[in-house]
């Protein structure tokens, strides 16, 4: 069978059935099998779009962060909390910021006092769940598309397959003839569309699971960060009551 196979292949090359001319292969397509061939520059186009922008945003997030967490962290050490809000939104990028902010903001807002330490604690911490619930979001955003292409590729180029077989037996039916000529043209068009689903969905999958690693980062990093300020919050509204 394998011999077959390699013979097969072997009078198709030697006889120039086949050309491997990219626009000649375009020119014998059918138009479904073009329109495939199109959606599937389409998924492609849009993957490596949302790769480019997610890999800026995570090298920013991460590059601010680097900056940020010590800076806003000695701040903090001094009780300086409107200096730590202020060198947060110097750092509009970073993750931990954007979450930080938020709980400070928050515990600024309320009355700092023995009486009301429990409930300020609380709302604190409900808004240090608020922010990293959007900022995960923010950074989650376009990567479901590429488990989509992922996914999906391979079929669209499968459809494309299926539409050069078709293609390849009416070639048979019009030649009236069983040779290789008359099946050159579809078997042309079922490779090259699922070479390009494959080429389409393959950088997708592998691009999918590297960013949702990251993503799992930033998510521990976040809380992290959200721990160890409700932490701080605590020990501070514990020496404000120990004052009164």
């Amino acid at each position: 069978m394998v011999l077959q196979t390699q013979l097969w292949a072997l009078n198709l090359l030697s006889g120039g059935a086949i050309s491997f001319d990219p626009m000649d292969m375009w020119n014998q397509m059918g138009w479904l099998a073009k329109a495939v061939v199109i959606i599937l520059f389409i998924m492609s186009a849009w993957s490596i779009g949302v790769m480019i922008d997610r890999l800026l945003a995570y090298n920013a997030a991460r590059n601010e962060s680097r900056k940020f967490a010590p800076a806003v962290a000695g701040a903090l050490r001094e009780g300086k909390l409107d200096e730590a809000i202020k060198i947060a939104d110097r750092y509009k990028k970073s993750h931990l910021a954007k979450v930080v902010v938020a709980g400070l903001q928050e515990f600024q807002s309320h009355n700092v006092s023995s009486e009301l330490s429990g409930e300020t604690i609380e709302a604190s911490r409900r808004a240090l769940e608020r922010a990293e619930a959007i900022v995960g979001a923010e950074l989650k955003r376009g990567v479901s598309s590429l488990a989509t292409i992922g996914s999906t590729g391979p079929f669209v180029g499968l459809f494309g397959t299926v539409v050069g077989i078709i293609n390849a037996f009416k070639g048979i039916a019009q030649e009236k003839s069983t040779g290789l000529g008359a099946v050159a043209g579809g078997i042309s068009e079922a490779l090259v569309t699922t070479a390009i689903g494959l080429f389409v969905a393959i950088p997708a999958v592998m691009v999918f699971n590297y960013f949702n690693g990251r993503l799992e980062a930033f998510s521990v990093e976040m809380g992290n960060s959200s721990s160890e300020l409700v932490d701080y919050f605590i020990k501070r509204s514990q020496k404000a009551g120990a004052k009164h």
